[in-house]
């Protein structure tokens, strides 16, 4: 098991040693240093006394909301949350019920380390910010077993009725090779991806911008499909090529779903090394934004050493303050301007609270279908965003079993019995979860987006998970997947949740000017007074979705806001995101 290495706390690009350093998500549309920011041991700001204590709605406990409350909370503030479903958001980690054995024999209900992550599951190490609040609540990791990498054992690739065992690529006939250098060679030649992920090394804010800007001009309106159909590299290739590249893809297996996606989005992603160096936490990574809900500062002008979010949302003196203890406050029906500016948010209970500061972290469809709000609350062009944000949909099925019987080798060929799986089939990707010896293990028996996800969107999870086994025994003929399953299987379709309404943000061709206008709108000091003290946050207001680094770091804007929404500054030696987005905020497209 590892750890993820501490960033450096300084921006300067001398400190992150040249080549040597690593590729972070440092930008590269705002080439910010979020992780120095938030390490500093000058903080991140400090308020002015007679806004020490004021109350600001959170509403959404997932990792952006409970990062930004836990942030807030140590400025001084309190943060109040709301939260319609269970604390974690899409960072749900759902533990299997097994049953445990006693010393005499005796079994009882328990809980084991078979988790099942519904959301989030495999973290890119260049998530330097997310890592660091792993770090604080002592988290650990390990890496995760992606297809072709040593965490997952073996690979097989399933194609057009054909299977192929690896262990690396160079296991797999040269088809794969050839797509996998096309992918390599074209993204170097039209984008120069080595020089963009060198200014990101060295953190050299100015040649980066000065690159990715141009880009940004040249390729908004460009699928990602027709990149890889319009590239030379893949020019001289043939159309089985392309159609293994969108089936198994590279890195952690197919692109197909994304194809309709804007290329600016894909390459981000490769840039910043989101699709490789992938961890998973170790017990679940939801263990991250209960841990922030129950830690304990230290450290805030306001509140008393071992102050948590969770103390700060007790039961108060006053009997129509009550909230349930504590716990946060319930789902949000609507947002409303009252004429002192303050902003009221009624919860579906018909409780109504006010406040100077709001910040939205849920997934921006909700502000037009679960939440009532004030149109005045967003200019037009922003609503216009808001509203056509484009999501993504998912679907898994997990079940537990006995043990990781999949290590076990078949003597007649020599390979494990089982490996992560990659197909065209029903499944599309099939990851293997190994909790240790004489432990149940874990199987995601289907990974799937978009209209692969629809296929089970009507099913129980009963049924999910007997339409995916059917399609594995097809690939593994005589293996008896079924006689190893303990327990029910655990399913998702974020889509079909009124809370959610999709999994992640999957931004279009033409959408660039959508995401700019959503991820600046933490800079409101042009705004109209009628659009001051509501922020947003989360992975879709970021320009990386479905990563949970663009959560924390749209979170870390939105405390920016916060903090000067109420007066407050941040220290000279320490800038924050705010402070440097005159300078180095994402370019403007023209409307």
């Amino acid at each position: 098991m590892t750890t993820f290495p501490s960033a450096e706390s300084a921006s300067c690009a001398d400190s992150f040693g040249g080549s040597a350093a690593p590729v972070t998500v440092f930008g590269p549309d705002f080439p910010f240093g979020y992780d120095a920011w938030v390490k500093a041991p000058t903080g991140l700001g400090v308020l002015p006394a007679e806004a020490l204590g004021r109350e600001v709605a959170v509403i959404g406990g997932g990792i952006a909301g409970l990062v930004a409350a836990y942030e807030l909370m140590r400025l001084g503030l309190r943060p109040v949350v709301y939260e319609a479903e269970r604390l974690g958001g899409r960072l749900r980690s759902e533990r299997f019920p097994l049953p445990t054995a006693h010393d005499d024999g005796a079994s009882s209900d328990g809980s084991s380390e078979a988790v099942a992550e519904l959301g989030g599951m495999r973290f890119p190490v260049s998530s330097t910010s997310f890592y660091h609040y792993l770090e604080l609540l002592g988290l650990r990791t390990e890496p995760f077993p992606n297809p072709l990498t040593e965490a997952a054992g073996s690979t097989v690739i399933d194609l057009g009725g054909e299977t192929w065992y690896a262990e690396t690529l160079a296991d797999l006939p040269d088809l794969f090779k050839e797509v996998a250098e096309a992918w390599d060679a074209a993204l170097e030649r039209e984008f120069g991806l080595s020089g963009l992920q060198e200014a990101i090394r060295t953190r050299d804010a100015q040649t980066l911008k000065s690159l990715w800007n141009k880009i940004v001009a040249a390729w908004d309106e460009t699928s990602f499909y027709e990149f890889v159909s319009r590239a030379e590299e893949f020019a001289d290739l043939s159309f089985r090529h392309r159609e293994v590249f969108g089936q198994v893809g590279f890195g952690t297996g197919g692109w197909d779903s994304d194809f309709a996606n804007s290329m600016l989005e894909i390459l981000r992603v490769v840039v910043t090394e989101c699709d490789s160096h992938q961890e998973l936490v170790v017990g679940g990574v939801e263990q991250l934004p209960v841990g922030l809900w129950n830690r304990a500062v230290n450290d805030s002008p306001r509140w008393p050493k071992g102050t948590t979010l969770a103390s700060l949302h007790t039961p108060r003196p006053d009997p129509s303050e009550a909230s349930r203890t504590g716990t946060p406050r319930g789902a949000v029906a609507s947002l409303r301007r009252l004429a002192d500016g303050r902003i009221a948010v009624t919860e579906t209970s018909g409780e109504v609270c006010s406040y100077d500061a709001v910040l939205a972290t849920c997934q921006s469809w909700l502000l037009t279908t679960e939440i009532d709000c004030d149109e005045s609350l967003f200019s037009q062009s922003l609503w216009m965003a808001l509203d056509r944000t484009r999501y993504m949909q998912s679907s898994k099925t997990f079940v537990a079993v006995d043990h990781s019987f999949w290590k076990e080798i078949d003597p007649h060929t020599g390979r494990q019995v089982m490996s992560m799986t990659l197909t065209d089939r029903l499944t599309r990707g099939t990851y293997l979860f190994d909790n240790g010896p004489d432990q149940p293990g874990v199987i995601c028996l289907t990974y799937s987006w978009m209209s692969d996800a629809l296929k089970m969107l009507p099913y129980s999870a009963e049924k999910r998970a007997e339409l995916a086994i059917r399609a594995l025994e097809k690939i593994y003929p005589g293996l008896d997947i079924r006689s190893h399953i303990i327990g029910e299987p655990v399913t998702v379709s974020w889509e079909s949740n009124p809370y959610f309404l999709g999994a992640f943000k999957g931004a279009l061709p033409g959408h660039y000017r959508y995401n700019h206008r959503m991820y600046g709108h933490f800079m409101q000091e042009d705004m109209p007074d009628s659009e001051r003290g509501i922020f947003l946050a989360g992975d879709s207001i970021s320009f990386t979705p479905a990563w949970a680094e663009g959560a924390v770091q749209t979170a870390l804007n939105a405390v920016w806001g916060i903090l000067t929404h109420f007066g407050g500054r941040t220290h000279p030696e320490n800038p924050g995101p705010g402070d440097r987005y005159p300078e180095l905020g994402p370019v403007e497209l023209p409307e």
